[in-house]
């Protein structure tokens, strides 16, 4: 399912820091949907939306999961993710954002990054990080710790 994407800077659910989740299949709160369900729609939604990346928060779930999609073809969900390591070499590239359309900054990030997380069976995995799926990773984690693209200057 198709949801409406949470937008502007003074939303309160864009700006919570987002909950871990203890199982992937506990309800999420919406409807009697589990985690599962909720990861479908957000890519789905993030489809949709021409998007590369999808935080829980950005479809109004306090919870802390985002999904990417680099080429649309392989899509990646996180679940209570974590960067482990960050290069020092940064890069400076345009940025957007599902919830500010329209609107694109020039931001600093690092270019590659190791990060660890729970997929959607509940098992944990590494991964290895650069480039464009490194952005969108830190792009989605900042989404899970309520800072958005305008807090950059």
């Amino acid at each position: 399912m198709i949801l409406p994407i949470e937008k502007g800077e003074n939303n309160e659910i864009l700006r919570k820091k987002s909950l871990p989740i203890d199982k992937v299949d506990l309800p999420t709160g919406r409807q009697g949907d589990k985690i599962l369900d909720l990861t479908k729609d957000m890519i789905e939604t993030m489809i949709r939306n021409n998007g590369v990346g999808l935080a829980a928060c950005q479809i109004g779930t306090n919870l802390r999961i985002f999904v990417i999609s680099e080429d649309l073809t392989k899509k990646q969900i996180f679940i209570n993710p974590e960067i482990i390591k960050m290069s020092k070499k940064t890069e400076i590239c345009d940025e957007g954002c599902l919830s500010f359309p329209n609107l694109f900054k020039k931001i600093p990030r690092a270019k590659s990054l190791k990060i660890k997380a729970v997929d959607e069976n509940g098992k944990e995995f590494k991964l290895k990080a650069k480039g464009l799926c490194a952005r969108v990773i830190q792009h989605e984690l900042e989404h899970l710790d309520g800072i958005l693209l305008v807090d950059h200057e």
